[in-house]
């Protein structure tokens, strides 16, 4: 019999805790099929227990692991890192570094999820400095992988080169791409855009034979195209980004809502409409699209958004699943190494200077 895939799951975590938690594990197995997936929930049992069997899961779906320490929503990284020892949020993610998991889920704290996880799993390499959040972005063409989304505010160019590595790992391990083509978010597509740091990166991917897909400088709009399968950018930028898109596409459903009920033939033309118009809403909806991975660390932590309904943190949970079934850990680190290599054989050996006695 196969040995199944564990997610352990902070279940105490983002603006709902147990019951968008519980009910997000109900929405995989929905969606999903449960076969071959069992999950640790950590948190308040009674409030869990009662939750389960809201949704007729059982102990041999879910395992219960008690604690009645929390991280708190507002609560700073570094005390998280303090006190947070025995929180639901601590020991997700320390089942994953203790083997008892592939995966943690958790849609708690940002800073601190960032923090923990880095603490308790490392870092995948030691030129890595933080984990990189990475958006999975519905486009034109299907899904478009965007980091850094918000976890490092500035990077330099091997940063960039970094995300690239693992993006491109994430998007054939998650989107089943390809070669996944690559492109670094600029002003402007011409190689004499951007500032020191997107060129310097773009000569490395160009010139330093990593094996990489490198399409160019892509712009903003070039992201709903799906020109590429990966956009590398900062997570200033990232997250600006990520942010109005997910308001452009609340406004954009705001307005079809406004316009198809004002009138007797709207609702008419609607009603005609509604399979077309469903399928566009699910195109758009930021839930299709929650779960963002924390890239480079020694383990797979996914990110899901604090308010996520049940559906949502359902797509969080099936991004962990499809993470911890892949390659993706072992790819990103032979990729790194061979970053590392090129980087070493790119700076320059000064000799040193003898000394006459």
């Amino acid at each position: 019999m196969p040995i199944p895939t564990v997610i352990s799951l902070d279940a105490m975590g983002g603006d709902h805790g147990p019951p968008v938690v519980v009910a997000g594990v109900r929405d995989y197995i929905r969606r999903h099929g449960g076969q071959g997936v069992r999950f640790l929930l950590h948190g308040d049992e009674a409030a869990i227990v009662a939750e389960m069997a809201r949704h007729d899961l059982t102990g041999d779906v879910c395992d219960i692991r008690h604690t009645d320490k929390v991280v708190a929503g507002d609560e700073k990284p570094a005390q998280a890192m303090r006190r947070g020892k025995g929180s639901s949020l601590w020991n997700a993610i320390e089942a994953v570094k203790m083997g008892e998991a592939g995966a943690a889920v958790s849609a708690g704290n940002t800073g601190a999820l960032m923090a923990i996880s880095k603490l308790i799993l490392r870092m995948s390499a030691p030129g890595l400095e933080r984990p990189a959040i990475v958006a999975s972005w519905p486009t034109l063409k299907g899904v478009t992988a965007v980091l850094d989304v918000g976890a490092n505010i500035e990077s330099d160019a091997e940063q960039l080169v970094e995300f690239a590595i693992m993006g491109e790992a994430f998007h054939a391990a998650v989107h089943g791409g390809v070669r996944p083509t690559i492109g670094i978010l600029n002003v402007g597509s011409e190689d004499v855009k951007g500032h020191e740091e997107v060129r310097e990166a773009a000569r490395i991917l160009r010139e330093s034979g990593l094996g990489l897909n490198y399409h160019g400088f892509v712009e903003g709009d070039d992201i709903a195209k799906g020109t590429v399968d990966v956009v590398v950018t900062d997570g200033f930028t990232g997250n600006i980004a990520l942010k109005t898109a997910e308001g452009v596409a609340r406004f954009i459903s705001t307005l079809l809502k406004q316009a198809l009920t004002s009138t007797l033939q709207a609702k008419a033309g609607a009603f005609i409409a509604m399979p077309a118009l469903k399928e566009m809403a699910r195109k758009i909806d930021p839930s299709a699209i929650n779960g963002g991975p924390l890239l480079g660390l020694n383990g797979i932590v996914v990110k899901s958004h604090g308010g996520a309904d049940a559906k949502g943190f359902g797509n969080a949970i099936r991004t962990a699943v499809d993470l911890a079934r892949s390659d993706y850990l072992k790819t990103v680190g032979a990729n790194l190494g061979r970053l590392d290599t090129v980087m070493h054989a790119a700076t320059p050996t000064v000799p040193k200077e003898e000394t006459v006695s």
